[in-house]
């Protein structure tokens, strides 16, 4: 609880102007050590809250990096920067967490607890750390336990138990929550400061989701009306938990325990306690909805940059022999591709048309994207801020969205105990504090305990029941079209059956100034975006002598806030009591995912999403025109609705011996929007291990953990790749000193696991470490010069805005930048591995449609190899891991390293690199109800 500050340090305390000078002072020791003194915050309890009934026999287990509590008072923020120590339950889960990657080969069940950290509902008497009834009401009690300081919510009302979801939501992530609900917005920088990676943030986002107030009130009124007696519940789960929000914001505020990155972004006076913090209200909800959806619930779009690249491939080999090196690039329906679904079964879903009608090919070198940003000044025209803004636009207009996430689970039969395993959970990258938080939630209609995002935590969102558990993955089946609209009269207007319409400009303008918190000069700009019934305009381009803008309608747009029904359901013991019910709950989300679920005598998957029924002959992955004949059936554009492809469409499935997830293929015939889903994928590095596990049977919670834990740390590359690659370089003996030498480095690599992993815990250097520099210089050069030859540079940079070349752990990719763990999703290693395998003469299925590797020849190949590994052998670690922020240049492991990005002011230390879940799972149910 945050301690109250003695009025005489108070009256002393002086926001500063430039923090790193200010914690110089030597006054700040004496200044920081009075500043912790306790201050209640709400009305003790008397007694601890009750558990529910739980059929998990403690054998649930969870854990979610850096910790609970992600607010920190002005005092605990110059503490944590001055000297590294930390607000209590701020860090304690980041070293069990980062330990299970020197641990897990030595792991048993009993031992999982040293990793994880028990997930059993209620709290023992003697474990209680807190409790408290929030604003003295005495229908809700928050408890607390002593070691990770989560927050247990029960309720004798609905109402009261929602009011304690947010007012503890408010305690763990306040700040959080107003950063978010400000980016929802398209207002990070007057809120945060203008640091380039705030423009960046804010501007993907709102190009995404460019609504007006009254877009977000619609979502809720649409929610509420369609959705009947559970619509009506929603709402008044969301007013309930608004007040509980509120009423910490008025208690912290009065307090003066609020978050201190307040003060230090000029928002609140440390003397005076002069400013707002601004209540939060029904439509922030659906602003920090649309954040969630757009990071990891919206498949689809790249149809313009896939248009691109057919187009320089028609024009390096002709319309039907580019079109056919096109396809075999794409894989859409790879027959080498891992399967979540496994057993055959077909699932098709916007898979190639015979007959395809409605092409809006563009006119080769006319596409322009559509400026979002413009009237730059200031900071805002620094070319650090205009080069963030092209990264942004890149990722909100590509198809490699953010997936994400894993899932191992394990039916009953291959089990020692007979119970399903399931080791599984979101990887949302890390952040400080972490976007999830942690809660459990007992109240009428309510029993779970899991994560949720900050600010939507009305309900849990992954975690488990009474008597099961869920869990989901990033899917990335294609809901997002892009649309032709042919320009009239300007380029401002547009045909919409038939009728020349204008349209509809939406724009803001942001502004911002230096703060403590960050010293980025003074900026602003203007975001503009124009939209049509089709959806936010992209790009522009000519297509057929005609002039048009190419627009994005994804089936998610305004409908964000339809999934809280779905979530919901989940939470509520009395729908949920079996794999059916499981999949009818996840049927009402809208968000692209894959669910998982088990009990202690089922498992099921489902894929969830509002997949629009396309017109016949529409190829989803071009564009088309924005003509009735090629719309989505019975679509309405006031309220975008249409209609849907039936729940059985969608992948499914109840009681299959396994399932694995790593935002691979779902299922047969089933095209996933991004590219990459070949012979390679991560999602075979979890499939090869679970699937040896249930052929041994036998499967405990111990070695489904390890087999995710190894897999973690696993180079994809190194694994299914780099033998073929070697095999080619030994087809004849090698016989240059150079090249020599690093083939056996790699090779025993290989033989060692091909694990990028440290030498010792805690040693900050990798076993094979030299193997490692040599694969990550030698992959990019290898792709080129494999591929390059062949394709011509103008269809191989194509080709490389669909599917980047690399995703290794020191790449700085995604929203979160480097250091963000998750890697190998998306890459050229299916390419290479189909290609090396026909230059060996092995067997192909689906194989790309001409040789690239020496145009086919063994030989020619293994020279192209070895002189890119000899030039790899030559790039020094400085060349190879050039440094950053945190890292100085050569150092290999911190390159990789996992680091908290700081969305606060506190920061946490770096764990080693793995590859997995940041908030995970381990459930064995023992019973049922």
């Amino acid at each position: 609880m945050p301690r109250r500050i003695p009025r005489t340090i108070l009256d002393r305390l002086r926001t500063p102007r430039r923090f790193p000078k200010f914690l110089m002072g030597a006054s700040v020791c004496v200044l920081i050590a009075g500043l912790l003194s306790p201050l209640s915050q709400a009305v003790a309890a008397d007694t601890p809250a009750a558990a529910a009934n739980d059929y998990c026999g403690s054998q649930c287990s969870d854990i979610l990096p850096a910790g609970q509590n992600g607010n920190a008072t002005l005092a605990q923020i110059l503490l944590n920067q001055a000297f590294g120590t930390q607000p209590a339950h701020a860090d304690d889960q980041l070293a069990p967490y980062g330990n299970l990657a020197s641990g897990y080969s030595a792991l048993t069940d009993a031992k999982i607890n040293d990793f994880f950290r028990d997930a059993s509902f209620g709290v023992p008497a003697d474990q209680v750390e807190s409790t408290l009834k929030p604003a003295g009401r005495t229908d809700v009690t928050i408890v607390r336990d002593k070691k990770t300081g989560v927050p247990h919510i029960t309720g004798t009302t609905r109402y009261g138990t929602e009011f304690g979801a947010g007012y503890a939501a408010a305690q763990d992530r306040l700040w959080l929550m107003d950063v978010f609900r400000h980016v929802g917005r398209g207002k990070l920088t007057p809120f945060a400061g203008g640091a380039p990676s705030n423009q960046g943030l804010e501007q993907e986002f709102w190009r995404h989701a460019p609504y007006t107030e009254a877009d977000l009130q619609a979502q809720i009124d649409s929610a509420v009306a369609n959705n009947g007696a559970r619509g009506q519940q929603a709402l008044a789960d969301v007013r309930a938990y608004l007040a509980g929000i509120n009423s910490y914001i008025d208690a912290s505020d009065s307090g003066r325990y609020f978050p201190g990155e307040y003060v230090l972004t000029g928002h609140k006076d440390s003397i005076t306690n002069a400013g707002t913090i601004e209540h939060f209200k029904e439509t922030d909800l659906v602003a920090l909805a649309s954040v969630i959806g757009a990071l990891f619930g919206s498949g689809g779009g790249g149809e313009v940059n896939n248009a691109v690249s057919l187009l320089a491939a028609q024009s390096k080999y002709g319309v039907a022999e580019g079109t056919k090196v096109w396809e075999s690039f794409r894989e859409r329906n790879d027959p080498e591709a891992v399967l979540t679904v496994h057993n055959g079964e077909s699932f098709p879903y916007a898979t190639k048309p015979a007959t395809p009608q409605g092409a809006a090919l563009p006119t080769a070198g006319t596409v322009t994207e559509e400026p979002l940003v413009y009237d730059r000044t200031g900071s805002a025209a620094t070319a650090t801020a205009t080069g963030t803004s092209r990264s942004a636009t890149a990722s909100a207009l590509g198809s490699a969205r953010r997936g994400m996430s894993n899932a191992l689970v394990v039916s009953g039969k291959s089990t020692a105990s007979g119970h399903p395993i399931a080791v599984f959970g979101p990887q949302t990258g890390y952040f400080a504090p972490q976007l999830l938080m942690l809660q459990e939630i007992q109240g009428p209609g309510l029993s779970a305990r899991g994560a949720s995002f900050a600010g939507l935590s009305m309900y849990v969102e992954l975690g488990r029941g009474q008597d099961y558990a869920w869990s989901a993955t990033t899917s990335g089946q294609d809901i997002i079209d892009t649309y032709a609209v042919e320009l009239c009269q300007d380029d401002t207007h547009y045909l919409y059956r038939g009728t020349c319409t204008a349209m509809e400009k939406i724009e803001q303008t942001n502004a911002w100034k230096p703060t403590t918190a960050d010293s980025t000069p003074a900026g602003s700009y203007r975001m503009q975006v124009w939209r049509t019934k089709y959806g936010p305009v992209t790009h522009r381009a000519t297509v057929d002598g005609k002039k048009v803008a190419y627009t994005t309608l994804r089936s998610s747009y305004l409908h964000e806030a339809d999934s809280i029904i779905g979530f919901q359901m989940l939470n509520d013991p009395d729908y949920v009591k079996s794999p059916q019910t499981f999949q009818a709950a996840v049927q009402h989300i809208n968000y692209t995912f894959n669910w998982f679920y088990a009990d202690s005598e089922h498992t099921a998957y489902y894929n969830s999403g509002d997949n629009p029924v396309r017109a016949t002959g529409v190829d989803a992955e071009f564009p088309v025109w924005a003509q009735a004949a090629y719309e989505w059936r019975n679509w309405t554009p006031a309220t975008n609705t249409a209609d849907y492809t039936p729940a059985s469409a969608h992948p499914n499935s109840v009681d299959q011996d396994y399932y694995i997830s790593w935002n691979n293929k779902q299922a047969k015939d089933y095209t996933t929007a991004p590219w990459g889903n070949g012979s390679v994928h991560r999602g075979n590095l979890l499939e090869d291990r679970v699937k040896k596990l249930v052929t041994a049977g036998g499967v405990t919670r111990a070695a489904l953990t390890k087999a995710m834990a190894d897999a973690a740390l696993a180079d994809l590359r190194a694994e299914d790749v780099l033998p073929k690659l070697l095999q080619v370089v030994r087809s004849s003996p090698v016989t240059d000193t150079t090249a020599a030498a690093a083939v056996t480095k790699l090779s025993d690599w290989v033989a060692a696991g091909a694990k990028r992993k440290e030498t010792s815990a805690g040693s900050k250097a990798y076993a094979d470490a030299d193997a490692i520099r040599l694969l990550d210089a030698w992959w990019p050069l290898l792709v080129k010069a494999e591929f390059e030859p062949g394709l011509g540079s103008d269809l191989y940079t194509a080709m490389t805005a669909n599917l980047p070349v690399d995703e290794a752990p020191s790449a700085g990719h995604g929203p979160t930048g480097s250091h963000a763990g998750s890697s190998f999703q998306y890459g050229w290693w299916s390419y290479v591995h189909k290609d090396i395998r026909a230059v060996l003469g092995e067997s192909v299925q689906g194989g790309l449609a001409k040789p690239y590797c020496g145009g086919g020849s063994l030989g020619a190949c293994r020279d192209v190899l070895i002189s890119t590994l000899k030039t790899a052998a030559g790039r020094t670690a400085a060349q190879v891991y050039p440094g950053d922020d945190l890292c100085s240049a050569g150092d290999q492991w911190c390159a990789d390293s996992v680091n908290q990005r700081t969305l606060g002011g506190i920061k946490h230390g770096k764990i080693s690199w793995q590859n997995r879940p940041t908030y995970q799972q381990v459930v064995e149910f023992t019973s049922h109800r």
